[in-house]
């Protein structure tokens, strides 16, 4: 081991030597004759054959050379200690490749480096992610190593899939251009674009969202601008984000979830609008509502403050009141786990906003 740290070592001092060696040539010819010399013994020992050039004996004198004057006795136990320490610098530097290498697939097929915790990954898409529990000691921390191994290279296939939003029998909401809040952009709100018996003419598209994540609104607000939703035949899948815990990423995403799929029931794009206002809206501080409803609202004031729009909106209180039992029937929260399982293990995503249309999935901030 100790020849190819030796190589190893050498081929990064190989940086500095050249920059020395343009006012010193003479320091790249030592540098190459080593060089040379590591090389010759690293070729023996990958075919499994005996180093004869001595390479490692002279890097081991050379090291030693001074205890061997001083301190002879010393020198055995040094050299068992530099080829444990050459053992354990070869496994590291063979450990930091493999997690490159490991790192720069999920980031292609994935869109994160970091397959567990996707959101820790600076060089992914921007995006709210979902992540898995962290391993609580060395031998789980191995085992998820060779398990995200394996993740990354069963979702290299999809890479290269035709995604159709049709073959995902996920719970949604169809969005209607008209029944959203008209944006900046759009001042008629689609209005003048819609035709409900043209509908079924434009291209298909999933569009996964939480109500609670900063990516999904910005996202939103720019398919709003882009006019996506006249462009496309829009199924809408509120999704509120779970860890490996069940536990909800956001505040008060579940029950919105809840609500949304609850008020679309007894009137189509009830629950578009919910979202929207969350999404565009802002209270009497001018104080956007998703931050209200994250950071200020409890369970209890959420509810109030949807009831509260359903109210404005025509709903009687009869209505409200049934509209508040279906969100928390068992039949919601069977949609809810539907759709997760169809999100993280048929869709493979690690973080939303994720939408499928053109027959690709795009995960991240919509721009």
């Amino acid at each position: 081991m100790v020849c190819i740290a030796a190589f190893i070592i050498l081929g990064v001092v190989g940086v500095f030597v050249a920059i020395i060696s343009i006012f010193k040539p003479s320091v790249w010819k030592k540098y190459k004759k080593l060089m040379k010399k590591s090389a010759g013994c690293l070729g023996k020992k990958v075919r499994l054959q005996k180093c004869e050039t001595g390479f490692k004996e002279d890097v081991k004198n050379s090291m030693l050379s001074r205890v061997l004057i001083k301190h002879p006795k010393w020198v055995t136990p040094l050299s068992w200690i530099i080829e444990i320490l050459s053992v354990i610098f070869v496994l590291i530097v063979v450990w930091a490749i493999l997690t490159s290498i490991k790192s720069l697939l999920a980031l292609w097929v994935l869109g994160s480096c970091n397959v567990t915790k996707p959101s820790a990954c600076t060089m992914g898409a921007e995006m709210c992610s979902i992540d898995e529990s962290e391993p609580q000691n060395l031998g789980e921390s191995i085992g998820r190593w060779f398990e995200e191994w394996g993740e990354i290279f069963g979702a290299i296939p999809d890479k290269f899939r035709t995604y159709k939003a049709e073959d995902f029998e996920l719970n949604y909401i169809t969005v209607n251009a008209g029944d959203i809040i008209p944006s900046d952009n759009n001042p008629d709100g689609g209005e003048n674009n819609k035709d409900d018996n043209d509908a079924g003419n434009r291209p298909l598209a999933i569009d996964i969202l939480d109500p609670g994540c900063v990516v999904c609104m910005n996202s939103y607000r720019n398919q709003k601008a882009d006019g996506f939703f006249e462009k496309y035949e829009v199924r809408l899948v509120p999704f509120a984000i779970q860890d490996a815990d069940n536990k909800y990423k956001f505040a008060n995403s579940e029950i919105i979830v809840r609500y949304i799929f609850a008020v679309e029931q007894y009137r189509g794009g009830a629950g578009v609008k919910i979202l929207d206002r969350i999404f565009t809206g802002t209270d009497m501080d001018g104080i956007s509502w998703q931050s209200v409803f994250n950071e200020d609202f409890s369970r209890e004031e959420a509810i109030a403050q949807i009831n509260e729009w359903l109210k404005e909106d025509g709903f009687s209180d009869d209505g409200i009141k049934q509209v508040g039992e279906t969100a928390l029937d068992e039949a919601t929260t069977r949609k809810m786990q539907e759709n997760r399982e169809i999100v993280e293990n048929q869709i493979k995503v690690k973080g939303i906003p994720t939408e499928i249309y053109d027959g690709e999935k795009h995960t991240g901030l919509y721009k």
